[in-house]
């Protein structure tokens, strides 16, 4: 039987359920608008020498007329075809410049009106800066001269941005090599003024080809000749005076990029035939190797269509794969080929192997190195020392091996070999510097090595630095910070032998700063920058992170807020926000593992419940919803069963402090928590209502795999149908907000499976409202759209807790 509650609301929420409601944006109460009209503070670059920062400056959301752009959706790309540069971009608005041991920000002069900026770069001798501005029609290259902080024009609005970043540096600073519209470029086509001249046919092979779900495909020819058009461009040489010449003829470049000694260029173009069933990230590629002059010498690797691949998530292709310059060497290639055919399933000693490649590319490459695992990545130090790191999934193992590159048959040395979720065990990054072809290589002193880690613990968190010592693979903790009512992240090490390291300090109510700190000489800090607080709103709620267990003993966590003011010793009874988001794990150990950290600065989004803080709910934000599957056992098999267990223990956990209503509770995720919240709503009856945006409803739409779900659905029919909340339809009872972007382009959320599950729980009866924001992505980006948002959110949960 139906509580009085969720009578009330059914009649509530279906007033208009026979009719579409017209309602204009409106905004939240003055509470969360407080919060969420803030101004965002600049994103920090500095150059390696740590003399000079760059700040970008950019709007804290964009406008609804911004996503209204012409957009084309091609292979997986949303292109604005008028700009020729992506349509999902967010354009920094103003740029300053920042000596590290001044105060004073001088604003670039010069920059263009009203700009749209992206894809800063800095010069490889560091004293120039590249950008591109977007111009009403087309792409434009910019340079700033750091000295003077000046910026200038160096083309008209002819670049092409659509495949990324239109330029590169050559080594020399003084010219780039940059991507460039062909003149005579024909017009694109418009299928919906063409009467089609035959049927769309896709046809199979036979093959076994298990492809998850994706946005935004190639579905015709007038598609895949567009998509030529806009993905074709030649490449030029400009120097800083504006003077250009013609580097290679036109095609459509994928990737571009110079080897360490600027003598040569490496290039990837997409190839045809196209697909109509995978992004272009799949499509084949020819890669060549060409001199200074844009001469071809070499092609070095052809890519097929990669349409077929073995199941799982430790499945690759065949054949050469990360074919890149080697950061330590002048002119040298490294790629990565399968040695299992690619397929996870096939037995085999080794999985991967790593080969070399020298210029000029006339003899066989070297082999450097098998790893057991699937190959993860390398950090190149010097001819005789290099890192690589493999990996599988299955087992959640990663291991990372020394290795001396100029001697392949030396075997590897293991210096890391854990479990990839163990957070407590995580050793860290190597740290990095520039070499002298400014490449990132192995930071090595004195045949030592240095780690920069998070140190997570059971404890709490404790950033560190450790010493590996080549020889004996011992290391030293040079540092750990000893904050307790702080977090102190450890960026880099400036100077190993003085001592000196840049770090990042934030607080709860301490907007995130850079400093730098020396190790060796006490606690001193010299502050870097000094953005203040944008929420002094929440300045005084009580925020801490709670720890509790779920039934079977699996340790839990989140961080609990509660409104300012609130007297703990009275215990007044709060209605009580959850929001979360599942994560699958293969061991208890592991999932009980927490990353919360009640020190970490306080910042409400539209992405979770905390603006509601200042509402008078409590709220647990991120609680902790791990699904585990140990051994053989796989984490969705019993997936809703350890849903229930989660929720329950989190609210017991609230409950068992005396400062919640559990009759008034609240679940609420985006994407794969919406999965989450619309599971609980139907299993459970531990929710008075809840909210789930962008999520996927029906998993038979997604049958090849759908988060960390490797099976597919003929292979476990039942797990599909039990975790989709749409096939339990019937039984959701419990008012649900269900919201989503108009034009999801992520894989296996499209809006589609809000809809259809709209349809149905409407059908059947149940609380239920949708809100469609137009114009949106997976993620919600426009102010109107966020701001409507948090109204509808207000309105919903006021009437479903406190009325």
């Amino acid at each position: 039987m139906k509580s009085k509650l969720s009578l009330l609301l059914l009649a509530a929420l279906s007033a208009n359920a026979g009719s579409q409601e017209n309602l204009n944006y409106q905004k939240p109460p003055q509470a969360i608008l407080d919060l969420a009209a803030f101004q965002r503070a600049p994103v920090v670059s500095m150059d390696s020498n740590r003399k000079t920062l760059l700040l970008s400056y950019r709007n804290t959301y964009k406008s609804l007329n911004d996503l209204n752009q012409t957009e084309m959706r091609l292979a997986g790309l949303r292109i604005n075809p008028v700009t020729n540069i992506s349509s999902t971009l967010t354009y920094v608005n103003n740029l300053k410049l920042r000596k590290v041991d001044a105060t004073d920000e001088v604003q670039v002069k010069g920059l263009p009106e009203n700009p749209l900026i992206s894809h800063l770069v800095w010069s490889p001798n560091e004293k120039k800066i590249a950008f591109t501005n977007t111009a009403a029609k087309g792409v434009e290259l910019w340079v700033i001269d750091v000295e003077t902080a000046t910026a200038k024009k160096l083309t008209e609005a002819n670049l092409n941005a659509n495949l990324g970043t239109p330029f590169d540096w050559y080594r020399d600073s003084e010219s780039l090599l940059i991507k460039v519209l062909p003149k005579n470029r024909p017009a694109l086509l418009d299928a919906s003024k063409d009467l089609p001249g035959g049927p769309i046919i896709s046809t199979s092979s036979g093959a076994t080809s298990q492809n998850r779900t994706y946005a935004d495909l190639l579905k015709n020819q007038n598609d895949e000749s567009n998509f030529v058009n806009l993905t074709t461009s030649e490449l030029h040489k400009i120097n800083l005076q504006g003077k250009s010449s013609l580097f290679k003829k036109a095609d459509m470049f994928a990737e571009v990029s110079f080897s360490p000694d600027g003598k040569y260029v490496l290039s990837s173009a997409l190839q045809k035939p196209f697909s109509y069933i995978v992004p272009l990230q799949r499509f084949p590629l020819k890669t060549i190797v060409s001199d200074i002059n844009g001469k071809q010498l070499k092609v070095v690797n052809e890519t097929p269509l990669n349409e077929v691949i073995p199941k799982g998530f430790n499945a690759v292709a065949v054949g050469k794969r990360y074919m890149e310059w080697r950061a330590d060497k002048p002119s040298s290639l490294s790629y990565v080929q399968a040695l299992d055919g690619g397929d996870p399933a096939n037995k085999v000693d080794y999985r991967d192997e790593v080969f070399s490649w020298d210029a000029p590319f006339d003899k066989t490459a070297v082999s450097l190195i098998k790893t057991a695992q699937r190959y993860v990545g390398i950090n190149w130090g010097n001819d005789k020392l290099a890192i690589v790191t493999d990996g599988w999934y299955d087992t959640r193992n990663t291991k990372a091996y020394l290795f001396n590159p100029s001697s392949p048959a030396e075997a590897p040395r293991v210096i890391s070999d854990r479990n990839m979720q163990d957070i407590y065990s995580d050793p860290g990054r190597f740290e990095t510097k520039f070499n002298q072809y400014h490449r990132k290589v192995l930071a090595i002193e004195d045949n030592k090595v240095y780690l920069l880690g998070a140190g997570h613990t059971k404890k709490g968190q404790f950033p560190f630095i450790d010493e590996l010592d080549l020889g004996s693979l011992k290391k030293t903790r040079l540092y750990q910070s000893a904050y307790t009512d702080k977090i102190e992240n450890i960026v880099s090490i400036e100077d190993v032998k003085k001592g000196d390291v840049l770090v990042q300090i934030q607080s709860k109510t301490e907007y995130p700063n850079y400093y730098f700190r020396n190790i060796k000489g006490g606690s001193q800090l010299t502050p870097v920058t000094q953005f203040k607080n944008p929420f002094m709103g929440l300045k005084d709620v009580s925020k801490e992170v709670i720890k509790y267990k779920r039934k079977d003993g699996v340790e839990l966590s989140g961080t609990l807020y509660l409104p300012a003011n609130y007297d703990k010793s009275k215990k007044e009874k709060l209605p009580l926000l959850i929001w979360a988001y599942p994560a699958e794990f293969k061991d208890k150990d592991s999932a009980g593992q927490s990353k919360h950290n009640e020190n970490q600065f306080t910042f409400p989004s539209s992405a979770s419940f905390i603006y509601w803080v200042a509402r008078g709910y409590a709220v647990l934000d991120d609680a902790a919803f791990p699904i585990i599957g140990e051994g053989k056992t796989e984490p969705n098999d019993n997936f809703i069963p350890q849903l229930v267990d989660n929720a329950e223990a989190a609210i017991d956990a609230v409950d068992a402090l005396g400062y919640i209503d559990r009759k008034r509770v609240a679940v609420g995720g985006h994407s794969y928590g919406a999965f989450m919240t619309a599971n609980l709503l139907t299993h459970s009856k531990l929710f008075a209502c809840g909210i789930a945006r962008s999520g996927a409803y029906n998993r038979t739409l997604t049958p090849f795999g759908f988060q960390s779900e490797q099976r597919n659905y003929w292979e476990s029919p039942d797990v599909y149908n039990k975790m989709s909340p749409f096939m339990s339809a019937d039984k959701m009872k419990t008012p649900m907000l269900l919201v989503h972007g108009e034009a999801d382009n992520n894989p296996g959320t499209f809006t589609l499976q809000t809809e259809r599950y709209f349809q149905a729980l409407k059908g059947l009866g149940a609380p239920v409202r949708m809100v469609i924001l137009p114009k949106e992505s997976h993620s919600y980006a426009a102010k109107e759209n966020i701001m409507h948002l948090l109204w509808e959110q207000d309105q919903f949960l006021e009437k479903c807790l406190k009325k």
